[in-house]
């Protein structure tokens, strides 16, 4: 008899371990729908699941929220920062304006060569065939534009109007092959140092100050502007970087090579300046020293 009942237990347990197999073996083959038994053990893991998961993700959402707003404060005390200086900067800025106005007056000075009236316009059009030349924008004649104004991006000089209808404009870039194309630039870098923007070098991509005197040193990563002497370009508008300076060919006078701060091969959206000082029509002012002047070779 406790034979029989050993054997017994040994069949049920084979049993068992064939049916186990059985069922493993049959989930295991490719389905497009569980059986009964997987169905009622996958909804009570998943009610299961559900259950726990539902607390967890909210303490999760609380120490994320936490998180978040401590960043946030982190993040408005440094706005606070920027905002309080931005103010005094601003303030610094106005009080440097009234007291150039009240010098202006003092010394009966109307006119100054870094005024002028910037007129926003959109690039339209791009000759495939003079793509680093010239653009053409959406603003003319009757938006008060005039041949030699000089246009710009929020980033730097990029050239001047050569050409106006009504409603449109000829914009001839820096980067132009024209030889007699000239801006009159100045490094103010300390003691100011004048030259002219004469050519651009297709290969390094950037433009070539010459005619600068021996005697001044220039260094490398000085800022380049307009010196405003030319009749056309206002005073102060940033042309580029000084890269590299060298001499020129006869070693008479220095060159240097000019990274420029905007970008001539993405244009978009440009300001046009209207001088608020009368433009000077190629002689600048009398003097006939085309040395100092753009008007004698500005592609007029």
């Amino acid at each position: 008899m406790p034979q029989f009942f050993s054997n017994k237990r040994l069949i049920l347990l084979l049993v068992g371990m064939i049916f186990l197999v059985a069922l493993i073996s049959f989930s295991l083959r490719d389905r497009n729908h569980a059986s009964l038994p997987e169905q009622v053990i996958k909804d009570v893991v998943g009610f299961g699941q559900s259950i726990f998961s539902k607390p967890t993700q909210y303490i999760t959402g609380v120490f994320d929220n936490v998180e978040s707003l401590l960043n946030t404060y982190d993040e408005n005390k440094r706005l606070k920062v920027r905002l309080e200086d931005y103010v005094a900067l601003q303030a610094s800025v106005n009080d440097l304006r009234l007291e150039n106005d009240e010098l202006r007056k003092i010394v009966d000075k109307e006119e100054d060569l870094r005024a002028y009236n910037p007129i926003q316009a959109t690039v339209i059009a791009r000759n495939p065939d003079q793509w680093e030349e010239k653009i053409i924008i959406d603003k003319g004649e009757i938006h008060g534009i005039e041949v030699n104004m000089a246009v710009m991006t929020a980033q730097g000089l990029i050239g001047k109007v050569t050409l106006t209808t009504p409603y449109t404009s000829t914009v001839e870039l820096l980067s132009t092959q024209n030889p007699n194309y000239r801006v009159s630039a100045v490094i103010a870098e300390g003691k100011e140092v004048f030259g002219l923007i004469e050519g651009y070098d297709e290969k390094r991509k950037e433009l070539i100050l010459k005619r600068i005197d021996s005697e001044y040193e220039v260094k490398k990563g000085q800022k380049v502007t307009t010196s405003g002497l030319g009749g056309i370009f206002p005073k102060g508008i940033l042309i580029g970087e000084v890269t590299e300076v060298t001499t020129d060919d006869y070693g008479l006078t220095k060159l240097a090579y000019v990274k420029p701060a905007a970008s001539f091969s993405i244009l978009d959206h440009v300001i046009v300046s209207k001088r608020t000082i009368t433009n000077v029509d190629g002689t600048d002012g009398g003097n006939t020293d085309a040395d100092l002047t753009e008007g004698a070779g500005d592609g007029s």
